[in-house]
């Protein structure tokens, strides 16, 4: 009988969701492939055979969860991540105080003195936390892994300091962070004492300078110089693992050698065409470039597969197979999972926009136009929505044929206006992923974000997605404002459950008595409002009918009064969210002020 083992690192999810930018989102992506990447290696070198992730030769998007056979400890587990961290840390120090030391040079300004090595030295030893299980099958291995993650042993980095403009929660690196010149003063201290504190602004100023210039233009710079911040903003202030996300991301053709090279990392080519920058009003229309997409609506796409880990178990338990059988297929179906990300990536429409990372069933991606005079259209960014999820479904039938398993994939889609912060992007597109999830898996939400801040977001079963091209006005065209102006209407009025926030009001102690009085009332507006969709969406009303159809479109909802009630929220939703997309041919429009 073959010995087991599962692996895995943290912490994962909060690594990536301090990201307040693509860039750093991108970042983190490489890292954790290539820490992954390097755990396969030493699995590999120790003898060791990899069962999943499939594919372990292709570092970009290698999933962080490592299934293998063989003697690999938990010790040589620890080890690995350390050392491959280590480098990247290493990596990135010494490129970032090469690079500086030439400019201020080439500026002629002295070096920094810098003491900061001890505060990079803790970054190796507490940025990770390894979990490691064993057993006699994959999932005595997983089990064994998710008991030993209750005991975490993972401590915090003290510091002293500012902290970090980005997120926060650990101190800005700069050349003097080790502590130095800390006055205690009556059992106070100065964060910060002023000498410090002019250092930080220097030597951001020069980050600034550094990495967003060549260094051809060096010479050339002066404080007046009009900069744009690709790698980090004039005014940001970063950790240690925060600045290295970003230089990671550096791919300059007038350095020796870059930190991807040295890391053997896969350089992020043209990483600047996928930055969707807001509007600048200082900038006029003749200084914009064809690559500038200032001024467009974009869609962002956040998606993940559904319950991996059960689809994994029930491949590695199957009863009917033998070991040997079971390890194959676990081995093939990560292999199938991360062809098809893959293939996401390569076949990806030209012109369209593109994928940011695709980790097989884990992937991002941004729809837009790098031509200013043509930007997407929502309609084309809803249609390419539908071929994402047959691409899926082509994937989900090879999972169903080969492994009698149901693969099924959640997704969240922003559709975001241009003066929208990209931090603030990011975080719909992970609320709307979670929301498809949260409300039943196999959905989709669509979220139409304003500048303002404000939003309407539909979420829905991937197969009822196509309700949108039923849409019919009462000329037989497409015309949106017909619709939405009778919701509007309606919702003035509180008809059919329209325009209130909730229907249900049986859980207040004074509506008991009329709790089915209430219930029949919900269900007359139900029913009230499937007549209402079938004026606009002939032949709605026969799918929607379906008690089976109603349940899985609210399928979080149990009690039958509120799945009724959930589905008129349902049918408003759609409403808004169609009008939003497809009202406008390019969404030209950022203001929401017509939200009813």
């Amino acid at each position: 009988m073959a010995h087991y083992t599962f692996i895995t690192f943290a912490p994962i999810q909060s690594f990536i969701e301090k990201s307040r930018k693509l860039r750093d989102l991108y970042g983190a992506s490489l890292i954790l492939s290539y820490l992954s990447q390097k755990l396969i290696e030493a699995v590999e070198e120790k003898g060791g055979t990899v069962i999943s992730p499939g594919l372990s030769n292709i570092k970009e998007g290698m999933p962080n969860r490592i299934l293998l056979t063989g003697d690999f400890s938990e010790e040589d587990a620890k080890q690995a991540l350390k050392d491959a961290w280590s480098d990247v840390l290493d990596v990135c120090q010494a490129w970032l105080e090469e690079q500086v030391k030439e400019f201020r040079e080439n500026q002629n300004k002295p070096n920094y003195n810098y003491t900061w090595e001890s505060e990079w030295d803790k970054w190796k030893g507490k940025t990770w936390e390894v979990f490691w299980g064993t057993g006699d099958s994959p999932e005595a291995a997983r089990k064994d892994l998710e008991n030993r993650k209750l005991a975490r042993q993972w401590t915090a980095i003290n510091w002293i300091g500012e902290s970090s403009s980005l997120s926060g929660a650990d101190a800005i690196s700069y050349p003097r962070m080790a502590g130095e010149g800390i006055n205690f003063i009556d059992g106070n201290y100065k964060k910060i004492p002023t000498i410090n504190l002019e250092e930080v602004k220097e030597f951001y100023q020069d980050l600034f300078v550094v990495l967003n210039l060549s260094k051809s233009q060096w010479k050339y710079y002066s404080p007046d110089t009009e900069i744009e911040g690709k790698f980090i903003g004039e005014k940001e202030f970063l950790s240690i693992p925060e600045l290295v996300k970003r230089l990671i991301t550096v791919d300059r053709e007038d350095t020796n050698e870059s930190i991807t090279d040295t890391l053997k990392i896969d350089s992020p080519s043209n990483f600047g065409d996928i930055i969707r920058r807001a509007s600048d009003p200082k900038k006029s229309s003749q200084t914009q470039t064809d690559k500038d997409i200032s001024g467009h609506w974009t869609g962002w796409f956040m998606g993940d597969g559904d319950k991996m880990g059960d689809v994994l178990q029930n491949i590695a338990t199957n009863p009917n197979e033998t070991e040997e059988e079971r390890d194959r297929k676990l081995k093939e179906f990560s292999e199938d999972v991360r062809n098809w990300g893959l293939k996401l990536q390569e076949d990806f429409p030209e012109g369209l926009g593109r994928v940011i990372y695709a980790g097989g069933d884990d992937f991002l991606g941004v729809l837009y136009s790098d031509k200013i005079e043509a930007p997407i259209p929502a309609i084309q960014a809803y249609e390419w929505l539908g071929e994402l999820h047959e691409e899926w479904d082509e994937l989900r039938k090879i999972v169903r044929d080969k492994y009698q398993q149901n693969l099924t994939v959640s997704v969240g889609f922003v559709w975001v206006a241009p003066g929208v912060p990209q931090r603030d992007v990011l975080q719909h597109c992970r609320e709307a992923e979670k929301r498809s999830k949260s409300l039943g898996r196999d959905r989709i939400t669509i979220r139409v974000v304003f500048n303002n801040g404000q939003y309407v977001q539909w979420t829905t079963p991937w197969k009822y997605l196509n309700i949108l091209e039923r849409y019919r006005d009462l000329e037989d065209g497409q015309n949106w404002t017909h619709i939405y102006q009778d919701l509007a209407h309606l919702k003035s009025r509180r008809a059919m459950g329209f325009g209130l926030d909730r229907i249900n009001l049986t859980t207040e102690e004074d509506n008991e008595d009329r709790k089915d009085e209430i219930e029949e009332t919900i269900y007359d507006y139900r029913d009230r409002v499937l007549n209402f969709l079938e004026i606009y969406f002939p032949g709605v009303l026969q799918i929607l009918e379906s008690t089976k159809n109603q349940k899985e479109i609210v399928a979080s909802f149990e009690e039958r009064s509120k799945r009724a009630e959930e589905l008129i929220y349902w049918a408003d939703n759609l409403i808004s969210v169609g009008w939003h997309l497809f009202s406008n041919k390019n969404n030209v429009s950022s203001n929401p002020s017509n939200d009813v």
